[in-house]
């Protein structure tokens, strides 16, 4: 069994405890690392990068914007249907040229998500291919217009929120 030495007094203590056994100090514990994943983001001004704590995810996942004018933004999957344009009443409002006011949609079916392109002028991308429609995974990217999103499985994706 490890254990840890009291920053008061040097004594050993066991792991689990939460006082030192000789001089009574409350044991302090290095950091555990919170499971995250780290996203590039393709900015105007260069790359940046976001840091997401897996543990805080919406049950559905959420799609993280990689590229285009609001890099870094997320939106929840957390609704049966999500739409995508340029239209102000969209769930991802995307305000480019290079998008359709009325997309593409994120549809949840038999428990799976399906991101589907709805009639846009430009056509939406699944990992670089253009698609009708096309089933989404943990990791996957849509690519609207000039914008890129990611789309980042929930600890309960594949459960109806």
């Amino acid at each position: 069994m490890a254990e840890l030495e009291c920053d008061r007094c040097g004594h050993r203590n066991p792991e689990d405890a939460n006082f030192c056994s000789s001089c009574g100090a409350p044991q302090e514990r290095p950091e555990q690392d919170k499971p995250t994943i780290q996203l590039s983001l393709e900015t105007a001004s260069g790359t940046d990068e976001i840091s997401l704590d897996l543990d805080e995810l919406p049950p559905g996942g959420l799609l993280a914007v990689r590229a285009g004018p609001n890099a870094g933004s997320t939106f929840a999957v957390d609704r049966e249907v999500i739409t995508a344009g340029r239209h102000p009443d969209s769930d991802i409002f995307l305000d480019d040229i290079t998008v359709s006011r009325r997309h593409a949609e994120v549809r949840r079916e038999d428990g799976r998500l399906v991101v589907r392109d709805v009639g846009s002028l430009n056509g939406t991308y699944l990992n670089r291919e253009r698609i009708e429609q096309g089933e989404l995974h943990d990791g996957d990217t849509i690519q609207v217009g000039k914008f890129k999103l990611v789309y980042v499985a929930g600890a309960a994706a594949d459960q109806s929120p």
